[in-house]
């Protein structure tokens, strides 16, 4: 009977060790090193605090901040340089029509592939921000009109600044957006 104890009381032991080496979540592994004084934990708080950047704990279950997004280009008149993916699809069921835009000071690189690429660097070089549309809000009310099924998407660079844009026809503001951006679009979408 003593001997089951012994044993018992070993498990026991074994396992609480283990679990406080396994760095499983929740659990805190205690430290084989001797108790700091008081001044030398002070100090590396405050070293800790004054480091603008912390990483982040490896056993952290609380996600990174985001980034902050780079503001869109503002309106009017640009750099002209641009590095392009233009994807549209032209009605329901067909497949997407592809086009590589790439302007150095608004006028078109040899290896651009869009079929109006002199008229779609200048529009960029004339207004930046025309990939940008800004997003209806509440105090914004778009027209219930529907343009017709095109899509379309847009992702590079302009002028330095990400651009990541989808464009619609469903409703006046989308249809206005698309109409902005036309010469960039292309004219596989069929809408004019």
């Amino acid at each position: 009977m003593r001997s089951a104890r012994w044993h018992l009381a070993l498990f026991v032991l074994a396992a609480g060790l283990l679990a406080s080496c396994s760095g499983a979540p929740g659990t805190v592994a205690p430290s084989s090193a001797p108790a700091a004084s008081a001044s030398a934990s002070a100090s590396a708080s405050a070293s800790a605090s004054a480091d603008p950047d912390p990483l982040p704990d490896p056993g952290s279950t609380v996600p990174a901040p985001s980034p902050e997004a780079s503001p869109p280009p503002s309106a009017g008149p640009g750099q002209g340089d641009a590095e392009l993916a233009i994807s549209v699809v032209p009605d329901v069921g067909q497949e997407p029509v592809n086009y590589t835009l790439v302007c150095r000071a608004g006028v078109p690189a040899a290896e651009s592939s869009h079929p109006t690429a002199q008229a779609a660097c200048a529009a960029l070089k004339a207004n930046a921000a025309l990939l940008s549309p800004p997003k209806p809000t509440a105090a914004v009310g778009c027209t219930q009109e529907y343009g017709g099924p095109q899509k379309a998407t847009v992702t590079g660079v302009v002028d330095g600044v990400p651009v990541d844009t989808a464009f619609s026809r469903n409703d006046g503001c989308a249809i206005g957006a698309w109409n902005a951006a036309r010469s960039i679009l292309g004219p596989a979408g069929g809408a004019v």
